[in-house]
């Protein structure tokens, strides 16, 4: 089973979580996104909640083809604009699948951040699958459907397709 999102689709779920996030009483300082999955929502959050975005990468090494999950590692350093990272932290990513990268990152972040005092965990899309539940979500997906999101026509571009795709002559 898969689900396919549409850009405008896309964009309402963002925004759906960010009035989700609004209407709670979780006051935050500062947006972390997970990239890659996060930066879109990251930065169209930290634009309604005027909040500075910082960007954490993680990559997960796989092996069997992308089939066996490897080990998690987390960037040592994290991308902000600001000089010190907010107190009240908003974590977020486009979803929560087996959740073992939102848990190590949460796990993680206070110990590398000691003035991190309160922090909760915003996704668009939260599977059954999980392990860890986040505190915001806007779809709960019990059949743990493949997501295709608008944006993976770009994991196969490349820069020779592009005349193609856009339909122009050489």
């Amino acid at each position: 089973m898969s689900l396919h999102v549409t850009w405008d689709q896309y964009h309402r779920l963002i925004e759906q979580l960010a009035l989700k996030v609004h209407e709670s009483d979780f006051r935050f300082n500062q947006i972390i996104c997970i990239a890659r999955g996060g930066l879109r929502v990251g930065d169209v959050l930290s634009r309604i909640f005027e909040s500075p975005l910082a960007i954490l990468s993680t990559h997960s090494y796989a092996s069997g083809g992308g089939t066996i999950r490897g080990e998690l590692v987390i960037a040592e350093h994290m991308t902000m604009t600001s000089p010190r990272l907010g107190e009240r932290v908003l974590l977020v990513d486009d979803m929560v699948d087996s959740g073992h990268t939102l848990a190590k990152v949460v796990k993680t972040l206070p110990e590398r951040f000691p003035n991190v005092t309160a922090m909760k965990t915003a996704v668009l899309w939260w599977k059954a699958c999980s392990v860890y539940e986040p505190d915001f979500h806007v779809d709960y997906l019990p059949d743990n459907p493949w997501i295709h999101q608008p944006f993976e026509v770009y994991d196969n571009l490349r820069p020779g397709g592009l005349r193609e795709r856009l339909g122009m002559e050489h």
